[in-house]
């Protein structure tokens, strides 16, 4: 795993600032603390640090062809390489190499553009054609890896692996983007392509972007996209079985490595699984399996990640966590660059760095709910979809809507009991309770959050038109397919893979994800819904194939989040501090907030009368963000 950053002059061939691209590169050192190299020529410039993994004697980058005309710097892993260089030796390209680098240089020769469509694997690079003057960024098809970009006056494009690299350059404008703002507090992080600054874009996942000397920059193109559709036909036995191979198949390419490999493990059916095929692949050689403790029973699940250790032979390697570990809240900004709002980036960041105590690459199980339905939202939204099919939105709206504004909200009772949260999903259309659901903030508290010249400066956004957008496209037939689309393409990459990537990579640690292997993902796509999610239970044919794997409480038990106690850290040693950011001169000097709502929202929760702590959690995170970036109001905000 590495980190790449780029300096592009699209117009002419100004020479590239060296001291900057080393200030831009050694910005992300953290992610490859091996190597630290640039490339420089008339108008371009391109940076990489490296964490070797595989061919560590050669494969150095920025790497070139054999006449050093095209150049690439990569971030990632392309784990059907040994195949791509049979093909591509056999076309005539000759290899100087045995690393997967190598392929990426050889496929553009071979293929142009269409070159990621053979890659299978996870990725963020740019290459560099000298012979046409062309700059190719590409991202994997999931967004494992991330890429930001910005285009500066003039034509000057930045870009890098992480948002730090960019914001090395003084002439980056940092003006939020107000919608950003609002996707933020919506989901407690910025959806691609959105970053939090109006100059600064991700590149989505699944597209490439290919950049020309004199030319305007284009939109990005997507190449990859899965399409949910109950084509399968197997029996549910033949299933499990071919589901078995596929993920055994899926791990096994990814255990290539010259470095210590091990495996997350946290007692839930994902990690788990992941644990006990590569047992069966390795025979003899113990898995390195790490695992957090919590020392509050309600956030502890280690001693399932106990039992599965102890059938396979696991090398279990375990720290336990105090429920008041909140060290780290100082130094999350840092990681995150952007405002990033899942507090369990903190026992992420604690097992990465037990991880790499003991390995340096690490399978994980991320992904397995976005594939296999795991998530207990899903399971709520089927059951409301069943009840909105059979009344016509002129008679559910307003009945639903009417006894929802009747029924006492109970925040703190368990979901059943919430009925006015159910009553108001019934009322909204099959978008907007998703969006409802998956809302750190829901619309009525942010409609109170923000300052009357920020809610003009939205101009009638509503981030609910992230998840409407990512389910009109959806290419679903079933009502559980489009929320598990829309998921995949906001959820996991801005939530879910930015957390795991920079949680690892602040300890230089590789995480490979054999669950959101394409391949397995576009198979499993084929499935019906009933051999995803049936009768309230998730995950029903992994849980199948996993039967003989792993102990039965281990799969058929209540999901648990990697959670932490917020609600009690705000109560008790987190009191102060939270006070102090939620209502101190930071957020109140951005002009962004009605002052008068945060201070309610945190009277409220001290007060025991409301659990606030999602929504003071989001603020924290953002007065950290506001404090180390130095952020500017949006141009129109900064006018008032």
């Amino acid at each position: 795993m590495c980190g790449i950053v780029g300096i592009f002059h699209r117009s002419g061939e100004a020479p590239v600032d060296r001291a900057l691209l080393h200030r831009m590169n050694d910005s992300v050192a953290h992610r490859g603390p091996d190597a630290g190299t640039v490339h420089v020529a008339p108008g371009i410039g391109l940076g990489h640090r490296r964490l070797s993994i595989i061919d560590i004697a050669a494969g150095h980058q920025p790497l070139f062809n054999e006449d050093g005309s095209v150049c690439v710097v990569f971030n990632g892993e392309i784990y059907n390489f040994p195949d791509l260089i049979a093909e591509l030796t056999a076309a005539g390209h000759v290899f100087r190499t045995r690393c997967d680098t190598e392929v990426i240089v050889h496929a553009w020769e071979e293929w142009g553009e269409r070159c990621v469509e053979r890659f299978r694997g996870m990725f963020a690079f740019a290459l560099w054609d000298a012979r046409d003057r062309t700059l190719f960024l590409a991202r994997d098809r999931l967004g494992v890896k991330p890429l930001y970009y910005a285009e500066l006056a003039g034509g000057t494009v930045l870009f890098g692996s992480e948002l730090k690299a960019l914001l090395c350059h003084p002439g980056l404008p940092r003006a939020l983007d107000a919608r950003a703002v609002e996707d933020y507090f919506a989901f407690g992080y910025v959806p691609d392509p959105r970053s939090i600054f109006q100059a600064v874009r991700k590149l989505p996942p699944a597209h490439t972007l290919t950049l020309r000397r004199d030319a305007p920059i284009p939109a990005p193109r997507r190449y990859w996209d899965v399409r949910f559709a109950a084509t399968c036909t197997l029996t549910e036995r033949d299933a499990a079985a071919e589901l078995t191979e596929r993920l055994r198949e899926a791990i096994r390419i990814r255990l290539v490595s010259e470095v210590p490999l091990g495996a997350f493990l946290s007692g839930g059916v994902d990690s788990s699984a992941v644990v006990a095929l590569m047992a069966g692949l390795e025979p003899g050689k113990p898995v390195d399996a790490c695992s957090i403790g919590f020392d509050v029973a309600a956030y502890d699940e280690l001693h399932h990640a106990e039992a599965v250790a102890r059938r396979y032979g696991a090398a279990h390697h375990v720290q336990r966590v105090a429920a008041d570990d909140f060290d780290l809240v100082d130094r999350l900004a840092g990681l995150y660059d952007e405002p990033f709002a899942d507090s369990s980036a903190i026992p992420t960041y604690r097992v990465c760095a037990l991880a790499k105590r003991h390995v340096t690459v690490a399978l994980s199980g991320d992904g397995g709910d976005e594939v296999f339905a795991g998530y207990r939202r899903y399971r709520w939204h089927a059951a409301e979809e069943r009840v909105r099919s059979r009344l016509p939105p002129s008679l559910r709206g307003p009945l639903f809507g009417l006894l929802g504004g009747l029924y006492p909200k109970l925040d703190w009772a368990p979901r059943p009991l919430r009925a006015r949260t159910t009553l108001q999903a019934l009322a909204r259309d099959t978008a907007d309770a998703y969006f409802h659901t998956v809302s750190v903030l829901p619309a009525s508290v942010r409609g109170r959050l923000f300052a009357r010249p920020f809610r003009a400066e939205l101009q009638g956004y509503d981030a609910a038109e992230v998840i409407r957008g990512a389910m009109a496209s959806a290419p679903a037939d079933d009502p559980l397919a489009q929320v598990q689309y829309a998921d995949l393409m906001t959820y996991l990459p801005g939530d879910i893979l930015t957390k795991v990537d920079r949680a690892s990579m602040a300890h230089a640690l590789e995480v490979r994800e054999p669950l959101l292997d394409h391949e397995l993902l576009e198979w499993a796509a084929t499935l019906p819904a009933s051999l995803r999610l049936r009768g309230g239970e998730g995950k029903v044919l992994l849980k199948k194939a996993m039967e003989p794997y792993l102990p039965h409480d281990v799969m058929y038990r209540p999901k648990m989040g990697f959670a932490v106690p917020l609600a009690q850290w705000f109560r008790g040693p987190l009191r102060e501090r939270m006070r102090a950011a939620v209502t101190g001169e930071v957020l109140a000097d951005s002009g962004l907030f009605e002052m008068r709502t945060l201070r309610t929202l945190a009277d409220e929760h001290l007060s025991g009368l409301s659990d606030h702590s999602a929504a003071l959690w989001a603020l924290v995170m953002f007065d950290g963000f506001l404090r180390r970036v130095g952020a500017a109001p949006a141009p129109a905000l900064a006018a008032e």
